[in-house]
């Protein structure tokens, strides 16, 4: 049995919109018939949101496009959280340029969207995959994107200027029994701090480049 899904594509560049067509195509074979409406600015995209009789399923927001000033919405992510007013059960899929962590943290706090893809990551095989993800009511994002989350849930982690120091003259290749020469505090002392930094790191047996190697892991050095 065929299953109809209803998708908005809103983008104000024409080959990324017959890249989902081509995408959406190929994944037509499945078994989905799709009814694909396009918009090219935040004024096309709003005026299918707030008009249409039939509740979109899955919707395709770029976040840079040509604004809609006189409602509002002055890009995708503003269409997104308007979609998601409307229509709670819509699918969202965001893309953009940006890749800076604290736009991507922004974009999954205010809008948690079904899918988050950065477009330097997209490809054809990696759109197919993603709506395949998305459809059967799981997340996706991107790998440059998974890769600034990943990061970011390190940032809080505490440690201080001489932990930092111990980190950074460990990395040199110093042995620990010669730090006090480049830091100043006992051995004993930065013995306890190295026991400390490896708690708060979750480096458990291993030598000094386990632990320099999982404090580069988490963006600690």
């Amino acid at each position: 049995m065929t299953k109809s899904i209803k998708i908005l594509i809103v983008d104000d560049h024409p080959f990324i919109i017959q890249a989902y067509k081509n995408a959406l195509e190929k994944y037509s074979q499945q078994g989905y018939e799709f009814e694909v409406i396009q918009a090219n600015n935040c004024k096309s995209g709003y005026e299918n949101i707030v008009e249409s009789k039939i509740p979109f399923n899955v919707a395709f927001f770029d976040i840079s496009m040509p604004e809609y000033a006189e409602k509002g919405i002055y890009s995708g992510e503003d269409l997104a959280v308007l979609m998601k007013s409307e229509m709670p059960s819509c699918k969202v899929i965001l893309l953009t340029m940006h890749d800076e962590l604290l736009k991507i943290n922004n974009i999954i706090k205010n809008i948690n969207p079904n899918g988050l893809i950065i477009k330097n990551d997209l490809t054809f095989d990696e759109l197919i995959f993603a709506f395949d993800k998305i459809i059967n009511n799981e997340s996706y994002y991107s790998q440059t994107v998974i890769k600034l989350v990943g990061q970011a849930k390190y940032n809080d982690i505490e440690l201080d200027a001489f932990d930092k120091q111990i980190l950074f003259h460990l990395s040199k290749e110093v042995k620990t029994k010669d730090l006090p020469q480049y830091i100043p505090l006992s051995l004993s002392a930065i013995e306890k701090r190295k026991l400390n930094i490896r708690e708060i790191l979750e480096v458990k047996g291993g030598n000094d480049i386990d632990l320099i190697n999982e404090a580069k892991t988490k963006g600690v050095i």
